[in-house]
């Protein structure tokens, strides 16, 4: 059973904590993480591109020269797609990049994604995080007694207001609550602050 150390938001050691097999000590499988980010990625194209064929310009009603005799190639309309402000062809339209992944391959994705972390002491496990009211200063000063300097996910037992607007200002800080968390989350950011609280939580929603 893997453990981590507990920290104080000082930067202290104040204990330890022990991880879930299920959750924090599984076989990292790579591949499955990238097909995971690869999939969420997709989801986030809109997929709105869109280009007009030969029969969606205007004009070309009419033959633009006769059949014979002109020592040009045969055509029957000004808007093929080898003439200039013809329609386009094979052009892009409108659709639906999304793709899917069963369940329990998402979850494995996001155990071996936390395993990862925990792996390679990419997971912080905080005593506690309280914020009374929004200040973007508390949580830059967190980050910088734990040396922290690269994208860094802060993850809660249950969303916490007043920690997002202390946090949404700070490039590359995110939050996220526990029950929702995805593999792409984890994976996307170096460091990974939870609070027992969320491990507990996470080992909860995730472990069955």
């Amino acid at each position: 059973m893997p453990k981590a150390p507990v920290y104080s938001t000082n930067g202290e050691v104040v204990g330890e904590i022990e991880l879930s097999d299920a959750v924090f000590g599984v076989e990292v499988n790579e591949a499955l993480m990238h097909q995971a980010i690869v999939i969420h990625q997709a989801r986030q194209r809109q997929g709105t591109s869109s280009t007009k064929g030969r029969s969606d310009v205007s004009g070309g009603g009419r033959k633009p020269w006769r059949q014979k005799g002109t020592g040009l190639a045969r055509t029957g309309s000004i808007r093929s797609p080898i003439f200039r402000g013809g329609g386009i062809t094979f052009g892009p339209k409108p659709r639906d990049y999304a793709q899917e992944l069963p369940r329990a391959m998402r979850r494995k994705a996001l155990t071996s994604a936390l395993s990862a972390k925990v792996r390679d002491g990419d997971l912080l496990v905080l005593d506690g995080l309280v914020f009374t009211v929004p200040k973007t200063k508390e949580v830059t000063e967190l980050l910088g007694r734990f040396n922290v300097t690269e994208a860094t996910l802060i993850v809660t037992p249950e969303t916490d207001p007043t920690l997002v607007l202390s946090a949404r200002n700070i490039p590359g800080v995110d939050t996220q609550r526990a029950a929702n968390l995805s593999a792409f989350d984890v994976l996307v950011h170096g460091k990974l602050f939870m609070t027992r609280d969320a491990v507990a939580k996470v080992e909860e929603v995730f472990g069955a």
